[in-house]
């Protein structure tokens, strides 16, 4: 709970400050007509824009970062393209945040970075000093993980928290697994997607198709496939050459299992055609997944009844002011002069308002680390203080705790986990196309 090519975009800032012989005299009045190019906007997105120096900025940061992980760098116009579409998108999401009034304030983005230090074993001021050593401004990264958080919390309102998973969904699951015993191995696989606008016109299916053809072109030619993916693919992990990192089958999309099924290692699909476009999957490895103690699904399970009040922190109710409506609510629960359920439906800004703030029986990992601790510290019939999360502020109640051998109610999970990891991807991949689609863009260079 996140880069020296920048002549080849920009023009010089300013004429250089002395030249080996002298210039020829220029009137006053000549000097002052010439126009010298500080920056220009390339792209307007929606009501905002991108410049060519922030373009610049960008290419240099990935190119450096592409350098440190080994990535074999693509043509340079290739990358420039496919970073220009990724800052789109980056600015679509971020004034769609905006505009439904989520944030990320100060205190929670210093406890983030305070994680990522702890992370890599390190104080803030060592990790500060780390990133001095990388050429990266402290201020610089501060922002870039502000603008993480923020576009996560907006992929959990709009994509995580809209994933309905049904009974019957996890007893097909289940089944599955076990005639099919999936979880025997791990893939490490590598993508290329090519994203199709939603209601694709025939000539913009063709064209992309032709894209996606260019892209295996070079592959069966000898390319460098990570290459190829930063300058093709559509997908957030096209940076970083379409690594999806070792996951288990059930944890993948079934046609990539499916086209990867009789490959070797090293080996590539043929184009692959989804709701999202067209994907081009690559085979890096293959691994027997380690398999947990045979004790460790009968082992006993603490589950934890608990409800909760939660308000937002939003542009017309600051931090503080969450805080302190629910210090006010703890006072009238201590005085007993309401009950939380009814306090829950009137002030909650949760969907479990409805059901007086209920959450029902929680697993060890349901819920964030910071209401898992809260929770966890709590006697049942106690209620926390107010706490704060990436959602906002809450009042914790913990109702009831039981823990008892929940080995089948533990395998459910699991199928539960897996089937919601597998269609959150396949729903943010959605949702970012039909996102840049509405997303009004008017390039001003040519080239782009």
């Amino acid at each position: 709970m996140a880069q020296a090519v920048s002549s080849q975009i920009t023009p010089p800032l300013v004429a250089p400050a002395a030249v080996a012989a002298p210039a020829p005299a220029v009137s006053a009045s000549a000097a002052k007509a010439a126009p010298q190019t500080v920056d220009a906007i390339i792209a307007v997105v929606n009501t905002d824009v991108i410049t060519q120096q922030e373009l610049a900025k960008r290419l240099n940061d990935v190119t450096q970062r592409m350098k440190a992980q080994n990535v074999e760098l693509p043509p340079v116009a290739e990358l420039q393209k496919q970073l220009l579409e990724r800052m789109i998108l980056e600015r679509a999401e971020v004034q769609l945040a905006k505009e439904n009034g989520l944030s990320v304030d100060d205190v929670m983005l210093d406890r983030a970075i305070g994680r990522i230090a702890e992370q890599n074993k390190m104080s803030m001021a060592d990790f500060q000093k780390q990133l001095a050593q990388d050429k990266i401004p402290y201020p610089a990264f501060r922002e870039e993980i502000r603008q993480e958080m923020l576009l996560q919390r907006l992929r959990e309102r709009e994509v995580d928290n809209k994933i309905q998973i049904s009974e019957s969904e996890v007893d097909n699951y289940i089944t599955a697994d076990s005639s099919n015993k999936q979880n025997g191995q791990e893939l490490d696989l590598a993508q290329i997607l090519v994203r199709v606008p939603e209601n694709a016109t025939a000539d913009q299916i063709a064209q992309r198709a032709k894209r996606a053809e260019e892209a295996m072109q070079q592959i069966r030619s000898g390319g460098n496939f990570a290459s190829i993916a930063a300058a093709y693919s559509d997908s957030t992990d096209a940076l970083t050459g379409g690594d999806m990192g070792w996951r288990t089958q059930d944890r993948l999309p079934s046609l990539y299992v499916e086209a990867v099924a009789n490959l070797a290692p090293g080996q590539v699909s043929g184009i692959l055609k989804s709701a999202n476009g067209f994907h081009i999957v690559k085979l890096i490895n293959k691994r027997a997944a380690a398999s947990a103690p045979k004790d460790t699904a009968a082992a006993p399970v603490q589950q934890t009844h608990v409800r909760h009040i939660l308000i937002k922190v939003t542009p017309t109710v600051t931090a503080a002011d969450a805080r302190r409506r629910l210090l006010d609510l703890k006072e009238r629960l201590d005085n007993n002069a309401a009950k939380f359920e009814d306090l829950a439906k009137q002030y909650s800004n949760d969907l479990s308002a409805s059901k007086g703030g209920d959450l029902g029986w929680v697993y060890p990992g349901d819920t964030v680390p910071e209401f898992e601790r809260a929770m966890d510290a709590l006697k049942p019939g106690q209620i926390s203080d107010p706490i704060e999360s990436p959602f906002g502020y809450h009042l914790i109640q913990v109702v009831e705790r039981k823990t008892n051998d929940v080995s089948k109610e533990r395998q459910r999970l699991a199928a539960r986990m897996a089937i919601r990891e597998r269609k959150t991807e396949e729903a943010t991949n959605d949702w970012l196309r039909q996102l840049r689609d509405r997303t009004y863009v008017e390039y001003r260079n040519d080239d782009h």
